[in-house]
């Protein structure tokens, strides 16, 4: 049997000292995450991390570097992901956006607000990407390709 983790995007949006976050049910548990999900077939993975963040959050953005690539596996759930992170600038934002299913709301966080939150992270993924990110660590967005046949 050939192993095929789930291949999911993230963003990570920072404006002004704060970080772009949603509040959204699993399994009926409220927990926080940065605006991600699962890339779709005939997309790339700049296109994912945009759609994504869109349809959770109203907001426009433009990914400009790859802060990670990072494998997880849900002990819960057995699932194991493989996630690619981007950093990304705010574009614009649509208060009145309609958000995916089970988001609750986005909100903008400096990391000391993170780190006071009470509701649990999504995954332990999203505390190391930000501290790669805060790191500078990561590459360009030239390592991606995207190649038609």
């Amino acid at each position: 049997m050939i192993f095929k983790p789930h291949t999911t995007v993230a963003t990570i949006v920072e404006n002004d000292g704060r970080f772009l976050f949603v509040e959204e049910r699993v399994r009926g548990e409220l927990v926080l995450n940065q605006p991600s999900g699962h890339l779709e077939a005939d997309e790339s993975l700049l296109a994912a991390a945009r759609r994504e963040t869109l349809e959770e959050t109203g907001c426009r953005v433009e990914p400009s570097g790859l802060v990670g690539i990072y494998q997880w596996q849900d002990r819960g759930s057995g699932r194991c992901f493989l996630r690619f992170t981007f950093a990304a600038a705010l574009c614009s934002h649509d208060p009145a956006a309609v958000l995916d299913d089970g988001i609750e709301r986005m909100c903008w966080l400096t990391r000391s607000e993170l780190e006071a939150q009470t509701l649990p992270l999504r995954s332990p993924v999203i505390t190391r990407s930000l501290a790669d990110y805060a790191a500078g660590r990561g590459g360009s967005l030239s390592l991606l390709n995207w190649i038609e046949s």
